[in-house]
């Protein structure tokens, strides 16, 4: 395991100074093109997976969320996603084609292991038109506006169908509310559908995430989080999933310790077994302050950490068996430990420190003696020093 993940920190290092010089779209665009050239074939994918076998073959799993995870850490939704479309009929119809509409999907599973596929609308969505990405390496943070760019879930269900025998043991599929839909029966309606399509066409998920928190689109995340909303599309996502899969919801950063609680407690009481904490944190875009887009990355860890020592607090008060899994700037073993959860989501670490990050992340956490002791001295230290501000 160690060479592996030396020798593959080596290599990233040389590629990175590389991929850095080209604009974060392009960067983008081009570990996308690559990722799809290896999803046709078996054989990138097994080298993909003998070398992803070899970095986490030390990972100690956990049982998370209604889950029994190989390891500990998951790449975030956001980067297996696919296409973007503007309309449902154009992308089923590239589907029909034996189109590749979601590039990494068979690739990205084979090397790191835990994805969060999606996430997925109701509908096809384009996304945001000119610039939608940035990095600062300086505080190792990403920052993008993509807008929930998505082929819809009747396409992305068709397309994982098709390619069933090649999925995954284990992935997440994660489902967004419709942006800009502020009626509640049709937010409702639509998040039915949208799991309906994956679970009659037999795709079942080891988890399904509703995302209840989009900073990159029209909506405003914080005013949507809302007790009664939450409740409701959870009860619907429950009834829908019908015990097939567990539910976990994802939330923002920056909402107030009383909001947390409230939508600590709409999960707990309509059968949600995990909450995320956090999606990215909605600030001004480098090149137009006027505008925001959302922050990752090391600019997000701080408020992310305050979420889950929110929710944490709110847990053990009510006592509640739902678990927290932390999302936020989780760049180094450090980071990781810093939010005493038992599970994690990652996204800029992959930018950062290439595609073993979870198995670097994990290795220095289990140096720090964390991964048998989730919720242990150094999680009970930081919900004492929170009682404190």
């Amino acid at each position: 395991m160690v060479s592996v993940l030396y020798s593959t920190e080596w290599l990233y290092g040389v590629m990175k100074s590389l991929i850095f010089n080209l604009t974060p779209m392009d960067a983008h665009a081009l570990v996308l093109r690559a990722l799809a050239l290896a999803d046709k074939s078996a054989l990138p994918c097994a080298a993909l997976r003998m070398i992803g076998w070899q970095a986490f073959s030390q990972s100690r799993p956990v049982s998370v969320g209604g889950v029994y995870l190989d390891h500990p850490l998951m790449l975030a939704a956001g980067f297996v996603k696919g296409h973007g479309f503007a309309s449902e009929g154009e992308a089923l119809a590239a589907v029909e084609r034996g189109e590749n509409i979601m590039p990494g999907w068979r690739s990205m599973p084979a090397l790191v292991g835990l994805v969060e596929f999606g996430s997925f609308t109701r509908y096809p969505r384009v996304g945001n038109a000119g610039v939608v990405m940035w990095r600062d390496p300086a505080t190792q943070s990403t920052q993008n506006r993509v807008g929930l760019k998505n082929p819809g879930a009747r396409a992305a269900a068709a397309f994982l169908a098709r390619n069933a025998h090649h999925l995954p043991r284990l992935l997440g599929i994660n489902i967004a509310v419709s942006p800009g839909v502020d009626e509640l029966n049709q937010g409702e309606r639509e998040i039915r559908e949208a799991l309906r399509f994956f679970l009659d066409l037999g795709i079942v998920p080891a988890w399904f995430t509703l995302n209840l928190s989009c900073p990159n689109t029209e909506d405003d995340p914080g005013a949507n989080q809302t007790d009664a909303l939450a409740r409701r599309y959870c009860a619907a996502a429950v009834a829908e999933i019908g015990g097939r899969a567990p539910l976990w919801v994802k939330l923002s950063p920056a909402l107030a310790a009383e909001q947390y609680e409230a939508l600590l407690h709409a999960a707990v009481e309509t059968g949600a077994q995990a909450v995320i904490a956090t999606n990215t944190l909605a600030q001004p875009t480098p090149d137009n302050p006027q505008v925001s887009a959302g922050m990752a990355g090391g600019r997000l860890h701080a408020a992310a950490v305050e979420a889950v020592t929110h929710l944490l607090r709110a847990k053990a008060r009510a006592g509640y068996t739902i678990d927290v899994v932390a999302c936020g700037g989780i760049l180094s073993g450090e980071d990781f430990a810093r939010f005493g959860t038992p599970a994690g989501q990652y996204w800029s670490a992959l930018i950062y420190r290439g595609a073993l990050a979870a198995a670097h992340i994990e290795r220095e956490y289990e140096q720090l003696g964390r991964l048998d002791a989730p919720g242990d001295r150094r999680g009970r230290l930081q919900l004492e020093e929170a009682d404190h501000v």
